[in-house]
């Protein structure tokens, strides 16, 4: 008989095991991947992850595949078909937050080369070790993703608090926040910038 695999606590549907598994607290560099995510996070405001899994692929193609620069010129047809489409979450500040993320997503880009280097300068580069051994641990935010907030905030950059900032970390592997007796813990505690 098998052992069966020790995970955190919160991955417990199918698309939920996948993405723990594979995806969630893996350094992440790619920017296209890196503005998904946040736009994601964002969407996921005051729903579940779960949710936004279910619909992740219908936002890729509702969204150009995460394409900033089509989803910059996005114009008001285009926000009014977005409503309509049951493949996401049909909120009118999370739609409009999406075309403006992407805008000052690409000012970002152009500023420091990459979204990339612009947004692991939060945590100095490297992933943030963390050796929490309960999910009751995890904190909501921290100082980096405060800091981070107020940055992209003053930046014109929406549905980005703390909260969101700090979830978008744990995804992108800026932080590495799976408990101790998670099997993804120690293999991703040995992982740093390339």
């Amino acid at each position: 008989m098998p052992t069966p695999v020790c995970r955190c606590a919160w991955a417990r549907g199918p698309l939920d095991i996948i993405y723990h598994d594979t995806e969630w607290g893996v350094p992440q560099h790619d920017d296209r991947m890196l503005f998904e995510l946040l736009i994601l996070e964002g969407a996921q405001a005051g729903l579940s992850w779960s949710t936004i899994l279910k619909k992740r692929e219908s936002y890729r193609t509702a969204f150009d595949d995460f394409d900033a620069k089509k989803i910059a010129r996005y114009d008001d047809r285009k926000v009014a078909a977005l409503l309509t489409d049951p493949g996401i979450v049909r909120n009118r500040l999370k739609v409009a937050s999406a075309i403006i993320n992407a805008r000052a997503f690409l000012a970002v880009q152009k500023e420091f080369g990459s979204f990339d280097r612009y947004v692991w300068q939060f945590v100095g580069g490297r992933p943030k070790q963390n050796a929490r051994t309960t999910r009751d641990q995890l904190p909501a935010k921290t100082t980096e993703s405060d800091a981070m907030s107020r940055d992209l905030l003053k930046r014109g950059f929406k549905f980005v608090g703390s909260t969101i900032c700090y979830a978008f970390m744990q995804a992108v592997g800026m932080v590495n926040d799976h408990t101790t007796d998670c099997f993804r813990h120690a293999p991703l505690a040995g992982k740093r910038r390339v």
